[in-house]
């Protein structure tokens, strides 16, 4: 079992992205975390339509045919912290890998969404893809520690 966290673009803001950073290499610890970056596409002179295609064919050329597929996107179920830990305990156990794909700033294209087994919420509001993945590598590492009865260290 491996776990994927998929991303468009890289985090621009110095402080935004040690703080990623820094939860990501807390989650590995708990999880056998990769994390895949493809190119965020410009906007400028195209619509947000295509940017969604262009960033979607990137993203589906690094999903690998095995793992399933968790597309981030607020229109996807909410999770508590203990279901969220129990989705990764179960393809933990089932030695399946699952990824997690975090569009830009317009989100995901159908392509991806359609590859997706489930749809994800991370919050009830739309997020910066950015603080997107500062909230999902946060609960990866929250997940490891409830999964190993740890006390959650900030």
């Amino acid at each position: 079992m491996r776990v994927v966290l998929l991303a468009v673009g890289r985090p621009r803001q110095s402080e935004l992205a040690d703080a990623i950073r820094e939860y990501e290499t807390r989650a590995a610890r708990y999880w056998p975390l990769e994390v895949i970056e493809v190119k965020d596409e410009s906007a400028r002179g195209v619509t947000p339509d295509q940017v969604r295609a262009r960033e979607g064919a990137r993203l589906m050329e690094r999903l690998s045919s095995d793992v399933r597929v968790v597309a981030c996107d607020p229109g996807g179920d909410s999770l508590d912290s203990e279901a969220f830990a129990a989705l990764l305990t179960r393809h933990r156990d089932q030695a399946q890998s699952i990824a997690f794909v975090i569009g830009g700033a317009y989100g995901l294209g159908d392509p991806v969404r359609q590859r997706a087994a489930k749809r994800l919420s991370l919050a009830p509001w739309t997020l910066p893809h950015e603080l997107a993945r500062l909230v999902l590598a946060e609960q990866l590492y929250r997940a490891g520690t409830l999964v190993r009865g740890e006390p959650y260290h900030k």
